[in-house]
């Protein structure tokens, strides 16, 4: 079957009639969705009924689609509606819902009939507003916080479940990437206040090395906090000289508090690699998509190996929090399967290990949570705490 234009081409051309066999290969491929979920998400045990989370209103959605802006708009909201904050489309538009927890500066959950706040990202829009931990989310561009939620979900023909509704909340405040965000929030003085927030896409791009280090005072520890750079293969040589003006025997404090962009095993593993002078068990993988396709379960361990040269055998304090996520995750459990002690809030607790699925006419690719992920005790990523 032939290739569609690319998204730059289409939107370039929006005016020009597409063509009856391109409409229906885009309408194939929106269809296709649901078939790709049922087969290579990991996690379809989290879902209402084990299975893609099908709404008249999406069936509909996906009946009407005519080509790639439509295509990817629906998407957009098959991948929502699996409430799943590491479920996303490899492309977008420009009024997109913000990236959580990549782009976000507001940890949302209900609690107690409330919309609580638990957690605010450091040096974003939320916190210089004064924004803090503990304050409830009243509303959403005026919109009482509970009604916006379930408008959100009655969008897609969904009903309002628990994982839904946090999931909503987090979308719904880190907000469209291409506009201010109008917010009402209530502190423990019960004040409310309505705030006019910046997106965090609209801040400008600060050119932070990928590893800041130096000596906590006192002089005891050396601290080493990692600029959301853990996908950046540069962070191995900036961590590997961060690691050379450590003291034999001194504790280090490895800082993942700003790490929500995730990252790779590659560089994951030069930083443990530091830390151990043998092979070391750090995480457990499953293929639950093989396992469905041929009935024959599929488990692997991965381990880390020292780097030659390169040992430091004190103690090692891992910092996280909500902006903690995906490598950031694994590599704290695995630092945890080291011996580390892993301290601060719970981690975002993004789901597994994602694949890029690519559709079949237009290539658009769909991002899902494929492998699942463990600590070498079994407890699944997510599900791991740090203590407090």
């Amino acid at each position: 079957m032939r290739r569609l234009l690319p998204l730059f081409a289409v939107f370039s051309l929006a005016t020009a009639p597409v063509a009856a066999q391109e409409a229906a290969d885009y309408r194939a491929d929106a269809l296709a969705i649901e078939a790709l979920v049922n087969s290579h998400y990991a996690y379809l045990d989290r879902l209402p009924g084990g299975a893609f989370p099908d709404s008249a209103v999406l069936r509909a959605e996906a009946g009407s689609v005519t080509d790639r802006a439509s295509l990817l708009r629906y998407a957009e909201r098959a991948v929502a509606a699996l409430a799943d904050h590491h479920a996303i489309t490899g492309s977008s538009f420009g009024d997109s819902w913000a990236l959580v927890p990549s782009y976000s500066d507001l940890w949302v959950e209900p609690a107690d009939g409330y919309w609580r706040i638990l957690a605010v990202r450091q040096n974003s829009p939320a916190e210089a507003a004064g924004v803090r931990a503990g304050d409830d989310l009243i509303a959403v561009d005026g919109v009482a916080t509970g009604v916006a939620v379930a408008d959100f979900w009655t969008g897609l023909g969904l009903e309002v479940t628990p994982d839904r509704a946090g999931y909503a909340a987090r979308v719904l405040a880190a907000g469209r990437r291409d506009r201010m965000r109008d917010l009402t929030v209530r502190g423990d003085d019960g004040v409310e206040r309505r705030l006019s927030l910046p997106s965090v896409y609209a801040l400008p791009r600060s050119e932070r090395a990928p590893v800041e280090a130096g000596v906590a005072p006192g002089g005891g520890t050396l601290v080493i906090r990692f600029n959301d750079s853990l996908g950046d293969t540069a962070t191995i040589a900036a961590f590997d000289e961060a690691m050379a003006r450590a003291r034999p025997g001194q504790m280090v404090t490895l800082d993942l508090r700003d790490t929500p962009s995730g990252g790779n095993t590659v560089v994951a593993r030069a930083i443990m690699g530091w830390f151990v002078d043998e092979p070391r068990a750090y995480q457990i993988h499953s293929l639950p998509a093989e396992a469905r396709e041929t009935g024959i379960p599929r488990q692997w361990i991965e381990q880390v190996s020292p780097r030659p040269g390169r040992r430091h055998d004190g103690p090692v304090v891992v910092r996280v929090g909500r902006w903690t996520g995906s490598m950031g995750e694994g590599l704290a459990v695995g630092m945890d399967a080291l011996g580390a002690l892993v301290v601060g809030e719970p981690m975002a607790g993004l789901l597994g290990a994602i694949y890029d699925h690519r559709l079949p006419n237009s290539g658009l690719v769909i991002k899902l949570p494929t492998e699942r992920l463990y600590a070498v005790d079994g407890t699944p990523r997510e599900a791991f705490r740090p203590a407090p």
